[in-house]
Formats: C-alpha cells, sequence, structure tokens
C-alpha cells in the first residue's frame, strides 16, 4: 500500500470554515445577563427564509488563531535539528537506531517540552512575550550492566549556540527522570524462551500440535506478562509466559485463543546463561520444575484440553440472516453547508459558536485542549487524558500477572486513520497526526475528526397552554481512536450551547480472554475454553479549570436527606431534604469518590467574584454515565506505586509548575519505583483560592460475558463526565443559539411560528456526498527516517507504509 502524499507540519489541517466572532460588546452583555431584545425571544420573522437552490460546494475559508499554539507538538524540522544536536554530544554516546544492538545508546522519544503554566499564562493573558521552545528527550542506555532510561532537556530552539543538554528532573518527585529497565534484552529473551520451549517440545505438540521456535513460521506464540515482577529484597526479576494459539485469518484473534500453559522464568540480569525455568501451570495446577511438569504430563494423571481454534465466533463480519428491512439505507446525518466551525491550520486553533482552543497531540496520550475560552473568556487551561489502564484478575498466572499501563505503548502511535461515513460522519473534517520516535517521523492520516452533530432531541424545550418552544441540541465533536492491542479506544470531547464540555472513552475490540479452567469466580464461561476474563478500565484525566483567573476553591454541593420542624408545620417534623454547601479546603481531603445516589457535586469556583446575587461562579464536574470507575484491587501487587491516581474518582491538588502530569510513561518498567508517584502529589496544601487541578478517571468495569463475542461493542461499553457551568452565567448560555423554534397557538390553530432568522435546508443534495469513498484508506504509518538522515531519499532503509 503507497501514501499518497506526507505531511511535514505537526498536524496537517484539510478544508475548514470559520465562524464569525461574536463581539466584545455581546460577550460582556452576555456575561451580565443584558441579551440583546432579539435573541430575548422578539419574532425577528415570522418564519425563516428557505434556501432553494443547491447546497454550498465553496472551499471553506480558515480560522485565525489570536495568538501562536505554543502546545503544538516539535516540527518535522525541529525533531530532526534535535536529533542531530543529540548525536553531536559525545557524552551520549549515542548509535542510530536502525544500526543499534540491544547493548547500544539509542534516542527513544524527541517531543516537545510543554511549556510551564507560570510561563505560558502571561502570554496567553497578552501580557508576557512568548515562552522559549524546548525539547525533551527520552535516551535509552543500553551499553551498561544495568540499562535505564535518562529524560533530558534540550533547547532553546530552534537549535543554535545557544542550546545546550541538561537532565531534566523537576518534573519527576523521584528527584530524577530515570528509569531502569529489567527487559533490555527482548530478543535473547525470545531465544530462551525458544529453548525452554524446545525442552517440552514433545508435550507441546501433543497438547497443541504446534511449538514455539521464535520463528515467523510459529503458529504457537508465547510472551511476558506485562508487568514484570521485581522483587525489592533480592532484586530477582521475574515473569510468568502464556502460550497461545496464532490466529489464522484477519481478524486478530489472538486474544480470544489462550491454551492456559504457563511458565514462569527468571531473567535477572543481562546474561542468558544464569536466566531459568522457575516452575510452570496448567489447569490449576503447580509445577515447581520442568521435570515436574513432563512427570506430571505422562505419569496419567495429567487432563489437557484442546484450546479454541479460529472461526465464525471470533469473526467480525455478519453472520445470521439479514434482519427485517436492513438492507434498506439508514437514515444519515449530511451537512446541507459549508462547516460551522473554524480551524486555523498552522497554529491547529479551533473555533466554534464561542468556544475556542487550541489542540495539542503527543506518543504518549494523544490528543489533548488548551486553553479553552467560552465567549471570550478562560475557563480551562488544559484538558486530556494521562493514561489508560487495564487491569486483569484470574485464578491462573497468565491473567493474574496482567495489568496494563497503555501510556507505555503510547496512544499517539496508535491512532490510526478513522474510517470516514463510520467512526465519524462522512462530512467531517479530518486532521492527519504525526510524531518522532526512535528517530523516525510516523504520519498518520486523517487521525482526528471534527464535526457538528444533531443529538437527536433538544437541549431545552418548554410547553405552556398555548406556547411550545424547543431548541435543537447541535453540538461539536472532536474525537479518535487509538486502537492498543485487542483493545479500541474511542476518545471524544463534545462542546454544547450550555457552556458544557462533555468527556468521553468508549472501548470496543477483542476481550483479552482466559483460559477456561478452574477460575468461575473470575469470569463467564464463553466459549468452548474460552472465559470472560474480568478487568478493569481506568483512564485518568488532567483538568485544569481557570474560573475568572487562577484563584480558585473547591466546592461540594450535597443533596442530604434530612428532617426539620418548621415555624408553619405546627410542630409536626417534616421530612424532607437539603442542600449542604461545604468547601474541600485541603489536599489532605481531596481524593473523592462519587457519591451514592449521585448525591453529590463537585465545583472550582472563585470566592472573590461572587455574582450579583451573591452566588460563586464555576464550572462543576460529575459523571454522565454510570460507568465511570476507579480500580476495584486495593493495593495492586502489580501495578503497586504507578497507580496511585487509580483509587478514586477524583481528586483536587495545588496545580505547580513540577507536577505537569499524573504519570510517567515508562512507569511499567518499575512499578514500585515509578518516576512520578502521584500519591506524593497531596502533601497537606491549601485549596482555598488556590490554582487547582482536578483529576478524575473514567472507565467501567468488564465482566466479559457471551455478548462479547466477537468483540466488546461502544453502547455499554462507555464512560462520561461532564464539566458544566454553576452559577457562571446569569442565565442559560443556549439562548444565544437562533437554532430554536417557538409556536404560538389557541386550541387547534397556529397563531405565529418564530424561527429567529434560521434557514431551513431545503437546497437540493447529492446524497452521493454521504458515501465515503473507503478505497484510498490508508490506515497505517507512513515513516520518514530522521537519522541517518538524506534528504534527497527520506525513505532510504524504509518501508514506506507499515498497516496495522
Amino acid at each position: 500500500m503507497k501514501m499518497k502524499g506526507l505531511s511535514l507540519g505537526p498536524l496537517a489541517i484539510g478544508g475548514f470554515s470559520i465562524i464569525a466572532a461574536a463581539s466584545p460588546t455581546y460577550m460582556k452583555n452576555f456575561m451580565h445577563g443584558t441579551l440583546p431584545v432579539a435573541l430575548k425571544g422578539s419574532v425577528l420573522q415570522t418564519s425563516g427564509q428557505n434556501s432553494t437552490g443547491s447546497c454550498s460546494s465553496g472551499t471553506a475559508s480558515t480560522a485565525k488563531a489570536p495568538l501562536q499554539n505554543i502546545f503544538a507538538a516539535l516540527t518535522a524540522d525541529e525533531a530532526a535539528a534535535v536529533t542531530k544536536f543529540l548525536h553531536q554530544q559525545p557524552e551520549l554516546n549515542l548509535t542510530a537506531n536502525a544500526n543499534a544492538t540491544s547493548w547500544d545508546n539509542v534516542i527513544v522519544l524527541v517531543e516537545l517540552l510543554q511549556p510551564n503554566k507560570s510561563d505560558a499564562l502571561p502570554y496567553l493573558n497578552g501580557d508576557g512575550e512568548i515562552p522559549r521552545r524546548y525539547s525533551s528527550a527520552t535516551i535509552q542506555f543500553q551499553a551498561t550492566e544495568e540499562p535505564y532510561l535518562q529524560e533530558y532537556i534540550i533547547g532553546p530552539l530552534p537549535v543554535s549556540n545557544e542550546t545546550t543538554l541538561e537532565s531534566l528532573n523537576y518534573p519527576f518527585n523521584k528527584g530524577v527522570g530515570k528509569q531502569r529497565i529489567f527487559n533490555a534484552d527482548a530478543e535473547a529473551y525470545q531465544q530462551f524462551l525458544a529453548n525452554v520451549s524446545a525442552s517440552v517440545e514433545d508435550i507441546l505438540i501433543e497438547m497443541f500440535n504446534a511449538t514455539y521456535s521464535n520463528s515467523l513460521e510459529d503458529t504457537l506464540f508465547i510472551g511476558p506478562s506485562d508487568p514484570l515482577w521485581i522483587d525489592d529484597d533480592t532484586g530477582a526479576v521475574t515473569t510468568w509466559n502464556e502460550y497461545n494459539p496464532a490466529p489464522t485469518d484477519i481478524f486478530n484473534t489472538g486474544s480470544l485463543l489462550r491454551t492456559g500453559l504457563a511458565v514462569r522464568t527468571d531473567l535477572t540480569g543481562r546474561n542468558p546463561s544464569k536466566w531459568s525455568v522457575l516452575g510452570w501451570y496448567y489447569n490449576g495446577e503447580f509445577y515447581k520444575t520442568t521435570e515436574d511438569f513432563r512427570s506430571a504430563f505422562y505419569n496419567g494423571t495429567f487432563e489437557f484440553f484442546k484450546p479454541g481454534v479460529d472461526g465464525d465466533w471470533g469473526a467480525t463480519s455478519p453472520s445470521g440472516p439479514v434482519l427485517p428491512h436492513d438492507d434498506t439505507p439508514p437514515p444519515v446525518s449530511v451537512q446541507p453547508a459549508d462547516p460551522r466551525f473554524g480551524v486555523d491550520n498552522e497554529e491547529t486553533y479551533i473555533e466554534w459558536m464561542g468556544f475556542s482552543f487550541f489542540l495539542g497531540f503527543t506518543r504518549d496520550t494523544g490528543m489533548r485542549l488548551f486553553d479553552i475560552k467560552y465567549n471570550g473568556e478562560r475557563i480551562v487551561y488544559e484538558l486530556g487524558m494521562q493514561e489508560a489502564m487495564a487491569h486483569y484478575a484470574g485464578s491462573g498466572p497468565g491473567q493474574s500477572s496482567l495489568s496494563f499501563l497503555d501510556s507505555y505503548y503510547g496512544f499517539g502511535p496508535n491512532a490510526f486513520e478513522l474510517v470516514n461515513g463510520y467512526d465519524c460522519p462522512a462530512y467531517a473534517t479530518y486532521l492527519d497526526t504525526s510524531f518522532y520516535w526512535r528517530e523516525e517521523r510516523h504520519s498518520h492520516k486523517n487521525s482526528i475528526c471534527i464535526f457538528e452533530h444533531d443529538a437527536g432531541y433538544p437541549i431545552a424545550r418548554h410547553s405552556a397552554n398555548n406556547y411550545v418552544y424547543t431548541t435543537k441540541n447541535i453540538h461539536l465533536v472532536v474525537r479518535s481512536v487509538s486502537t492498543l492491542g485487542n483493545y479500541d479506544y474511542l476518545f471524544e470531547y463534545a462542546f454544547f450551547h450550555d457552556g458544557s464540555i462533555h468527556v468521553t472513552v468508549r472501548a470496543s475490540g477483542y476481550i483479552a480472554a482466559a483460559f477456561w479452567a478452574k477460575n468461575e469466580d473470575y469470569g463467564f464461561h464463553i466459549h468452548d475454553t474460552v472465559s470472560g476474563s474480568m478487568h478493569d478500565h481506568v483512564l485518568n484525566y488532567k483538568l485544569d479549570l481557570d474560573i475568572h483567573g487562577t484563584k480558585n476553591s473547591l466546592m461540594k454541593l450535597e443533596v442530604i436527606p434530612t428532617t426539620e420542624i418548621y415555624p408553619w408545620s405546627a410542630g409536626v417534623p417534616r421530612n424532607t431534604m437539603k442542600v449542604n454547601k461545604t468547601f474541600i479546603e485541603s489536599e489532605d481531603d481531596s481524593k473523592i469518590n462519587w457519591a451514592p445516589n449521585n448525591a453529590a457535586t463537585y465545583a472550582i469556583v472563585n470566592k472573590d467574584t461572587p455574582n450579583k446575587w451573591g452566588e460563586y461562579p464555576g464550572y462543576k464536574i460529575a459523571p454522565v454515565t454510570a460507568s465511570t470507575a476507579h480500580l476495584t484491587i486495593v493495593n495492586s501487587t502489580n501495578l503497586k506505586n504507578s497507580i496511585n491516581w487509580a483509587s478514586h474518582h477524583l481528586y483536587a491538588v495545588q496545580q505547580k509548575d513540577t507536577e505537569p502530569r499524573s504519570v510517567y510513561a515508562f512507569s511499567s518498567l518499575d512499578t514500585a519505583h515509578p518516576v512520578v508517584d502521584f500519591g506524593k502529589f497531596f502533601d497537606g496544601e491549601s485549596l482555598v483560592q488556590e490554582d487547582i487541578v482536578i483529576y478524575f478517571n473514567l472507565g467501567m468495569h468488564h465482566v466479559p460475558d457471551t455478548q462479547d463475542l466477537p468483540n466488546t461493542v461502544f453502547s455499554h461499553a462507555q464512560s462520561t463526565v461532564a464539566i458544566s457551568p454553576q452559577n457562571y452565567y446569569l442565565q442559560n448560555p443556549v439562548r444565544q443559539t437562533v437554532q430554536q423554534i417557538e409556536i404560538d397557538y389557541d386550541l387547534d390553530t397556529v397563531l405565529n411560528i418564530k424561527k429567529f432568522g434560521v434557514q431551513d435546508a431545503v437546497c437540493s443534495y447529492d446524497m452521493s456526498n454521504t458515501i465515503a469513498n473507503l478505497s484510498n484508506y490508508e490506515g497505517g504509518d507512513l515513516i520518514m527516517r530522521k537519522w541517518p538522515y538524506d534528504p534527497s531519499n527520506p525513505f532510504f532503509g524504509m518501508t514506506e507504509v507499515e498497516t496495522i
């Protein structure tokens, strides 16, 4: 498969349009509750003006960002220059990744170092100069008996005589940006497992009609669990390895095919001759040595089961008779005119109906949003995912030792091209994304989509004896999908006319199943020898709200039952309820779980700027779906101190430049000693009129059943939190939109229809525009090597496209 072209920008974006920004006078009037008379309900016209011509098909205009996007990813030239600079530093002793062995020092990641908030805010507020631009770099030092990752800061950029190299330590509360690596010799370890397999080859052939030889032709695979087990007392590094049949069709059903046979190995140190087998497990039985395993297998007491094989049960293609009328074209959304939002291509800046924000993109977490403003005022400085965890459980070691921290693998590298017309409407605007990994620039076409969407229900309505009013629920969606191994995560930010933002994650793809053998307490029996292995999904988000500035407080609003005697109740107690307003004043009390019955909400408010009624303006955060989860397991023996962000639904801490993220992407390499330990963020500091950062978790408890075959569906595996205004505006911002209608009537006679200037979409429309041309789908990597770099032949030695 060939790529048609290459985007060299941090995010290359196709055609868009821009909406006219509201005037400052309008913003001021709206904020203080004095809307123009026309928008208060007066009749602008008795009916909408209908367009009877063809729908617009012109080129959309672009928005213009008010400032440079200081959160934009490094350009291709910047990343290449930083790479060259690093190779010129003799103390690093670097080898090009293309030529490196497991005993060479290599560059892993070159990426923008996000500017400190203390430097960024003066610029964003128009009070200071643009922050100088810096890069971070992750170097893997392997030419040592104790390999490690080290973080560096390079800058200022562009690279010049001023540019310096320093260790990057301040964002890491371990005190140093350094992470030990205990499995640097992956190729040697796979050969070790091949040797282990050879010692039981006769058993493997009898059980599975296959063996593992570390060959591309193998039909039986084996690999270590994630994470490794590291004993602090002895220094031993061990892991469990489970055999799994290779999938035989295009559906990549490998995560459904389990054998239940696992071997534990000791891979301490870098000398493979000292690695050893520590035991075997199958069907509830543990065997301390290979000899014990062999003896049990041949003494007539060993019972084994043939593992499942590929078949229709694992295929995603349709099966069974066609549903009634299902072959008829279904309803489809159309965009009858040019897009009603604007995008600045150069600055990755988006505007829609009073909202504006910058978009960023990283290898670790994919897309993030910055400087979100509504009606010209900042409400959010930063919003984005930090980490996604999938923690499994089971009676056997294969599932019990399985716990993924997916930023290690990266959501950016796995955000592939979206399927137009299915992942997003056919009329969506698409963005390409790029990231820089191991001296190669990777570009993914059409991997973020932006579109307006009609929810299909009104955002507000009311009826009276002689009147009905209703407002369309049109909102803006920014969406991407990242496929991490077996799971597809759909990430979405939605912006609504009431000033709220909904943050949603949905999960689909194939489950990581277990072998059905004495594990009924950990899931359902869902197919032949397949168990639906239970697990928790927990995804951590950072939300830095700024309400009329950075001096804010955390309010708790709780609905509580009460028994009251009122002066008018004649001494008779009344069972009722009331609102309890309190404040979380210290980080010591800021680890929060959602209340039963959803009885409590939390809001970031500004106590220094009460509104005209004396109430504190703010934005609240509350779950929209019931499936917002924290980790069920207490004190995980797998992930230890790397998931101190996963024990509650919500956290609040003081903002610090030294605490930019709740996690470090490579924490799974040594979970007991993470470079960033979120638990250390809580040191009793005040949350009263301070710059506060909220961390919240989305997620779900998942006990897969037969409905998860062949794969999990988004309709129930989803989690949403809403960030909504609370006393922030003096009236509902929904009244800004003219996409509403009022009907005045008397008995059965309509007296007046008010459309407030809205045009009906009655133009002719070519429905072929709703059919996506998928023949050019390129759902893979476009890779350009940047070191060694030959500008005349950027693809030298490379495969242009690696499909998923």
